[in-house]
């Protein structure tokens, strides 16, 4: 019975590990009577916003983004805010009810959030294809090796920032488009 608990405990957590960063970080603040209990709150959601904002900021400064193509920039940096909103309030959402609900509820609220995050990145794939479309080739060989998946694992990948490690500078701003 333990072991057929771990099977399906240990992967949702892992997984929740890998998700929660946005999803916590995006929530809005709830007012409360009580300031500093609210606080941390408030601190952590502005922290993970300021953080989605560099991200973006890097990416725009790393593509270079001329004028002619900001309608396209703005979709898809939108997209990346929308898709961290998003998943954040849906995290927040499903803590408030993660302790009373069943084991079967328990994974369907997780198999929801794992597609979730599959539509996020379709419309994050959507918004970028339409600026990818526009920029230069050199702006494009940029975004190729921002995007390439190359030596994960060896802070060259845009995802090993799910590994505890920090993204390398080159690496930095996509690992903000998987947002």
């Amino acid at each position: 019975m333990k072991n057929a608990i771990r099977k399906v405990a240990v992967p949702a957590l892992l997984s929740l590990a890998v998700f929660a960063p946005t999803a916590w970080a995006q929530q809005s603040p709830t007012p409360s009577s009580d300031a500093a209990a609210s606080t941390p709150a408030k601190s952590h959601a502005q922290r993970r916003a300021d953080s989605v904002e560099r991200r973006i900021n890097d990416l725009h400064t790393q593509l270079k983004i001329t004028d002619q193509q900001s309608k396209q920039w703005d979709a898809f940096a939108q997209t990346m805010r929308d898709n961290a909103q998003n998943t954040g309030q849906a995290f927040h959402e499903r803590s408030q009810k993660l302790s009373t609900m069943s084991a079967p509820d328990a994974m369907k609220s997780y198999a929801d959030l794992t597609q979730m995050h599959a539509d996020n990145m379709k419309k994050l794939s959507s918004s970028f294809s339409d600026l990818y479309a526009v920029l230069s080739d050199e702006q494009k060989q940029t975004a190729d090796t921002l995007y390439r998946n190359q030596k994960m694992g060896h802070n060259k990948g845009p995802h090993n920032r799910h590994k505890g490690g920090k993204p390398a500078s080159s690496s930095s701003a996509g690992a903000a488009a998987t947002q």
